[in-house]
């Protein structure tokens, strides 16, 4: 009977310690997949792109959040990971920091640290005015990271180029597509840099051919035959992440890098996104 009873115990303290490592496996993934950075490949085609830029690589990332949920440690993994892609160009989607200043100096100087042959730009997104605007244009500046606020740059490779529009946080600011892309020329790609990307559905500038955004983190949780239950975007889903097809363009929009509270993410891991154009 003793020997019955080891057994029985013996199953039952099993059974329980499967049980908790079971439950604390599922509590703990969510917290796990937020380092769980993943690199999305895709491709994008631009009709009007010059046959001699079709292959132009660019990594854009978005939504890094230093802060209590992303430390610089982790920011510095993620430079290093994009500086070994061998991109073309690299494109900064705002949010770099999880609204307090004191973090804006320090994640500045490492991201100046990403390196490509055409350059690094950026915009401002909403977290970025709650950690105070100007010092975060000042810092971006002095570190060499030129942020496009309503204005913007032509990208140029041998006799070929494409213009780089900027425009401001939807949420805190006052986008103007219409100064970001004033410099473009007749016929010529125009790619939008735009935190929000709510600011696609009422672009009426057919000339731009693909705008990049961040924003919503993808939902950070997304569930089985539901999505997110939370995308802060007027539009709902649309917009949540991935290519989406706007009115007037194709937007893509990452997951971004980082989190805000509650720091977890679940089937929405954050991504370093690498875009070959195409024509």
């Amino acid at each position: 009977m003793s020997d019955l009873m080891q057994v029985v115990s013996r199953r039952k303290f099993v059974g329980q310690l499967l049980g908790v490592t079971a439950v604390t496996a599922f509590a703990g993934y969510p917290v796990w997949e937020t380092r769980h950075l993943v690199i999305n490949r895709l491709r994008v085609g631009l009709p009007s792109l010059p046959s001699s830029l079709s292959g132009l690589k660019i990594a854009f990332l978005a939504d890094i959040h230093v802060g209590p949920f992303l430390s610089s440690q982790y920011l510095r993994r993620v430079v290093n990971q994009v500086n070994s892609l061998g991109v073309d160009l690299i494109l900064l989607g705002g949010d770099y920091v999880h609204r307090e200043g004191r973090y804006v100096a320090s994640t500045a100087a490492e991201l100046a640290r990403l390196s490509a042959p055409l350059g690094v730009f950026s915009v401002l997104g909403n977290h970025d005015y709650y950690a105070g605007r100007e010092l975060t244009l000042a810092e971006l500046a002095r570190n060499g990271l030129p942020c496009l606020v309503n204005s913007g740059l032509r990208i140029t490779r041998g006799t070929d180029s494409l213009w780089l529009g900027g425009v401001d946080d939807l949420c805190r600011g006052t986008p103007s597509p219409e100064l970001a892309l004033s410099g473009v020329r007749s016929g010529e790609t125009a790619i939008l840099l735009s935190h929000c990307p709510d600011v696609a559905e009422t672009l009426k500038d057919d000339r731009v051919s693909l705008m990049l955004s961040g924003h919503t983190h993808g939902g950070q949780i997304r569930l089985p035959f539901i999505g997110s239950p939370i995308i802060p975007s007027r539009y709902g889903q649309k917009y949540a992440s991935g290519l989406v097809q706007a009115p007037k363009t194709q937007c893509f929009v990452t997951r971004g890098v980082g989190t805000i509270f509650p720091p977890v993410r679940l089937n929405c891991p954050p991504e370093i996104a690498v875009i070959t154009l195409t024509t």
